[in-house]
């Protein structure tokens, strides 16, 4: 039985609305806890930083917050929507996932994953490294 669902979507992604509807039915098997996280890449590295306002971090993660509660609006309803913890962080999108995930006690993680290019096969994309590394279950959800 799965108790914390943790999803995560890109909120610059569109297909994503399809990833958020499958995680909230999960969540409704079980009722269990739905989380949907967002990251955003980290500017405050050295060697990006300088071209950056110093509170250029802080507004992204103002501004994807913004857009998460939005886009879960928009898929799932304004009342679901109240009991849905909508988290953003900073960093590796995977890595991020994948602490996320441990440190809420998340049971399964949903993710979305594209049709991937020539270089995702060599290098790995963030679903394939959140399935490959991640100690809960993973449902990737693919685009049609």
């Amino acid at each position: 039985m799965t108790k914390s669902i943790l999803c995560a979507v890109d909120v610059q992604q569109d297909h994503d609305t399809r990833v958020l509807q499958v995680a909230d039915k999960l969540a409704r098997l079980d009722d269990a806890q739905l989380d949907v996280i967002s990251v955003v890449p980290n500017a405050g590295m050295n060697l990006v930083a300088s071209y950056f306002e110093e509170n250029f971090q802080s507004q992204m993660v103002e501004q994807t917050r913004e857009k998460l509660v939005a886009k879960v609006s928009s898929a799932l309803g304004e009342e679901r929507n109240k009991d849905i913890r909508h988290l953003v962080t900073t960093g590796s999108v995977y890595e991020e996932i994948l602490e996320v995930a441990k440190k809420t006690g998340a049971d399964l993680i949903v993710i979305g994953a594209h049709q991937p290019h020539l270089s995702e096969y060599l290098l790995g994309p963030n679903a394939a490294r959140v399935v490959r590394h991640s100690k809960a279950s993973v449902y990737v959800v693919r685009d049609n």
